[in-house]
């Protein structure tokens, strides 16, 4: 499969769906597709994020040799959305290697607190730190208090949705 041509092909579940199927447990055929998610011109980064996104779900063993790379993409400058939001939700189910544990926590925190950040990549960013302070409770006082101030001026129904549910969790 010529992935890049496939990648500009179409922009649809379907097509996502069948690079999903073609890199299947596949490590070098995932690492095609990293590249060009990473380091592509914008529309094929842009439509290669959807299938990054979903084999991070599906299988986050494929991801883990590219976190480190995948963290600092997410945080250069002018970086595309769907890039920062398909990151930042694969990291939700990610086993992230300790050694990642603090620059994640910086970047998620710092786009949780963004008022101009895009919503989905603001909750998934909340998902990713209510996950890390099960291991670092000392984060909770921080992420309880960033949530708490926002909601009291954050309309948008997944954030509060997503607060709530975070703020049981830091509760337990």
């Amino acid at each position: 499969m010529d992935l890049r041509s496939e990648i500009l092909k179409e922009h649809s579940k379907i097509q996502a769906e069948k690079i999903v199927k073609w890199v299947g447990n596949n490590p070098e055929r995932f690492a095609e597709l990293m590249h060009l998610f990473l380091t592509d011109v914008y529309r094929v980064v842009q439509r290669a994020a959807w299938p990054v996104g979903i084999i991070g779900e599906r299988r986050p063993a494929l991801i883990r040799p590219h976190l480190a790379q995948m963290v600092q993409r997410m945080t250069d400058a002018g970086v595309h959305i769907a890039v920062k939001r398909n990151i930042v939700r694969l990291l939700q189910f990610a086993d992230i290697p300790e050694e990642l544990h603090g620059p994640i926590m910086n970047t998620c925190f710092n786009l949780l607190a963004d008022v101009n950040e895009a919503i989905a990549v603001r909750v998934f960013s909340m998902s990713v730190l209510a996950n890390l302070a099960q291991t670092y409770p000392e984060i909770k006082p921080e992420l309880k208090a960033i949530i708490e101030d926002t909601l009291e001026h954050e309309p948008a129904a997944a954030f509060i949705a997503r607060s709530k549910m975070v703020l049981k969790q830091l509760a337990k």
